[in-house]
């Protein structure tokens, strides 16, 4: 994926996420909630646009 089409993504995402958050009415809770979940999957998106998700799965813990 070219990086120009990354930050595009990001972008697209940051401002959906901020007008969600400024026109929406909602329970704060609930906006952190919304808020921590968009961040998530996007930092799950991330680590797999860029390979880091298989040797992920890789890592072992315990025995």
């Amino acid at each position: 994926m070219p990086l120009v089409q990354l930050v595009v993504v990001l972008i697209v995402v940051g401002v959906l996420l901020g007008l969600v958050n400024r026109y929406i009415p909602m329970a704060g809770s609930i906006k952190s909630i919304l808020n921590g979940v968009v961040v998530i999957v996007v930092v799950v998106w991330l680590l797999n646009v860029f390979g880091l998700m298989s040797s992920l799965s890789m890592i072992h813990v315990g025995k």
